[in-house]
């Protein structure tokens, strides 16, 4: 997986990203909460607020027009030859792959005149929803009166094998995901169309796409296009759909119902108190202190030489933006009455379950139970997150070396009892990226690698064994010198021989970061093991007691926690009252001249400077919507009733940041571009009349 994949999956896995109901998560939600499945839309709640009710065309045009972004993006189709439209930051890494050191396109941007021109993204993919089937009785009957190593083994297992069944023989083009919903109480089958050749047809400069840095960002006004243009392709071909979103050039008003339908990556609306501690205790802490030093390590080495600056950028376009994330998040957890209110729940539901002689033998221990593996969390998860999650090991040679030395080994076992990334239905992803031909900068990778390596020593010790094992009598920098100046896993071709030479072809290899993968794994299986056994296990098994505790007394009218799949949230056009002042829902093409200061990050692009004239500056350019997203939405399409596009989710609020545990309508809201603003961009800045004639063409009868 890339670099950027990797963080999305490590992120998800322990911290989330969401927006959810503080104060009444299990009864009737707040108008404009909530992120619903497509198969268990709440039409009786949309039919009230807006007097819409969609129906069952409606809902499966909805479904195959959206895209997933395998690497944790959110897209749609927007035209029958397989247009795709999603953020700018979500086909930024493929920019910076496609871009050399004689030609920048994240800083000049790109534009495929025609469609020869466009080309392919190294490591996206992109999935299409066709059919979502409830597997819950059989997952549950594989895991029944198991515990611990047994029920992860079984589980995991029986997930494999539901997955291999939907695939069958067509993995190039289908991936089946078990998917589980309310924490395990439900378990769906999400089979998808696969398509592993997504092309770059445009993007413009960065200076427009994230104008106003870090600064703007979580903020509101914005003046920013952050959009991205991807063709899909099968056979060399554009891909052809049938279910695509036509384009509104007017938008939406002020008051208008808006949806988003998108992939939302994680949400922590039903953890347990136990579990939002360690996220506020162990985990947020530690990650933002690293993620700190690791900008600052970042920051020294752009600053070295102009093409350091640009192999670097998106690392530390990336690093800047989740650690903004993640200290909003950090600060809702450390708000006493945050974990006030949350306690209250808890206690309820508990209160509930011991009323009854029969609900508390049957749910009563399930809280105490993920307590525990709380407690043991805390004792491996440093050696976990450094030595198995990669913390120690900052190298994309070494994530290609895992990949190697794993895949020779998984894809000799039985597809059952593979690591889960590596089992039949995911094996394409995973091939996509240890095959990939993108570029790997080697002085960016010593510096990344040298790093992280002083950092495992700094974290498990001097003396620690698996820090002795590692660095020897070396330093970090040097060790890390060595390894980079003396791999060949740069080349994309040495890396299709060892993956396609299996076991033998691994064994036989001289490499020196195959083997240092070789020498960690041992102690790295263990940790992960570990950990599904001891933490993860007893999590999930525990948490669907607790779900189904919830289903008995609240019943399944509610929405489940995100799980980087197909949701629908509803809300309207709408601004907020910020300490007294009015916050607007719209910002306008003359708001982005005004602002410009000439100087980074408030400098317009020349491309906007010499149209400005051409422009109308009273076209909306951003906007704001009561609609609850979160990370994984990014590129989500904002449509009407009508199923049309009016906008390009792409960020919220700095209140958005806080709805990792809860959702407040009066000030949490989405931003996006507006629908008329690419139409306009388009064709007044950027030439591009064809794709914009593209766009517009693209009608439903």
């Amino acid at each position: 997986m890339s670099r950027l994949a990797q963080a999305r999956t490590r992120l998800w896995r322990r911290l989330g990203l969401a927006a959810a109901a503080l104060l009444l998560p299990f009864t009737a939600a707040h108008a404009a909460e909530g992120m619903w499945t497509l198969d268990k839309l709440p039409a009786k709640q949309l039919q009230q607020r807006y007097g819409f009710t969609p129906d069952a065309a409606w809902v499966q045009r909805a479904q195959r027009a959206s895209v997933r972004i395998a690497g944790g993006c959110s897209g749609s189709f927007i035209s029958p030859d397989g247009l795709v439209l999603t953020n700018h930051h979500c086909v930024r890494e493929c920019v910076q792959q496609l871009s050399t050191a004689q030609k920048n396109f994240v800083a000049d941007g790109f534009y495929a005149r025609e469609r020869k021109d466009e080309v392919m993204c190294p490591t996206i993919e992109l999935n299409r929803l066709d059919t979502i089937s409830d597997v819950t009785t059989r997952v549950k009957k594989a895991t029944a009166g198991l515990d611990g190593a047994a029920f992860s083994k079984a589980q995991k297992a029986e997930q494999s094998k539901i997955e291999a069944e939907c695939v069958g023989g067509d993995k190039e083009r289908t991936r089946c995901d078990v998917v589980e919903l309310y924490h395990g109480g439900i378990y769906d089958l999400y089979k998808y169309h696969r398509f592993q050749d997504a092309r770059l047809v445009f993007a413009p400069e960065e200076g427009i796409a994230f104008f106003g840095g870090d600064p703007d960002n979580f903020n509101f006004p914005r003046y920013d296009l952050d959009m991205g243009v991807l063709r899909a392709y099968e056979d060399g071909k554009p891909a052809q759909v049938q279910e695509y979103f036509p384009f509104s050039k007017n938008g939406a008003a002020e008051g208008e119902l808006t949806m988003v339908l998108g992939h939302p990556g994680s949400t922590q609306r039903q953890l347990t108190i136990a579990q939002l501690e360690v996220l506020r205790d162990v985990d947020l802490p530690s990650r933002l202190i690293y993620g700190s030093e690791q900008r600052g390590m970042l920051n020294r080495y752009a600053g070295e030489s102009d093409e350091a600056a640009r192999t670097s950028e998106a690392d530390r376009f990336y690093l800047e933006n989740s650690l903004k994330a993640f200290k909003g998040r950090e600060q809702a957890l450390l708000d006493p009455q945050v974990f006030a209110a949350k306690r209250k729940q808890e206690d309820e539901l508990r209160a509930w379950v011991n009323a009854s002689p029969a609900r508390k033998a049957k749910y009563g221990k399930a809280w105490d139970e993920i307590a525990a593996a709380q407690v043991i969390y805390r004792q491996i998860e440093m050696r976990w997150k450094f030595i198995e999650g990669g913390r120690g090991f900052n190298s994309e040679y070494f994530r290609f070396a895992r990949m190697l030395v794993r895949g020779a080994a998984e894809r000799d076992k039985p597809n059952a009892e593979r690591l889960r990334e590596f089992t039949e239905s995911a094996l394409p992803t995973m091939s996509q990226h240890v095959l990939s031909k993108a570029p790997v900068y080697p002085e960016l990778e010593k510096a990344e690698l040298g790093w992280s390596l002083t950092k495992l020593r700094e974290w498990l010790g001097a003396d620690d064994a698996t820090v002795h094992q590692v660095l020897g009598k070396e330093a970090p920098e040097a060790l890390a010198k060595r390894l980079v100046e003396g791999t060949k896993l740069g080349d994309a071709g040495v890396r299709k021989q060892l993956w396609e030479g299996g076991q033998a072809a691994v064994d036989a290899s001289t490499d020196p970061f195959i083997a240092l993968a070789k020498q960690v794994d041992g102690e790295a299986r263990a940790l992960r093991k570990r950990y599904e056994d001891q933490i993860e296990a007893v999590e999930k098994k525990n948490a669907e007691l607790i779900a189904q505790a919830r289903f008995d007394k609240y019943g399944t009218s509610v929405y489940p926690d995100a799980t980087f799949t197909l949701r629908l949230s509803d809300g309207v056009v709408k601004g907020w009252d910020e300490k007294g002042t009015a916050v607007p829902p719209f910002t306008r093409f003359a708001g982005a001249f005004e602002r410009a200061t000439g100087a980074d990050p408030f400098e317009l692009p020349q491309s906007w400077l010499k149209a400005q004239s051409r422009i109308d500056g009273t076209q909306p350019l951003d906007f704001v919507t009561t609609n609850d997203i979160i990370g994984g939405n990014s590129g989500s399409p904002l449509i009407n009733r009508k199923a049309e596009v009016v906008g390009l989710a792409f960020d919220g609020n700095i209140h958005s940041l806080g709805g990792a545990y809860w959702y407040d309508e009066r000030d949490n809201r989405t931003v996006a571009v507006h629908s008329g603003a690419i139409l306009e961009a388009l064709r007044k800045i950027y030439d591009a009349g064809p794709l914009a004639d593209e766009i517009e063409a693209a009608r439903h009868d």
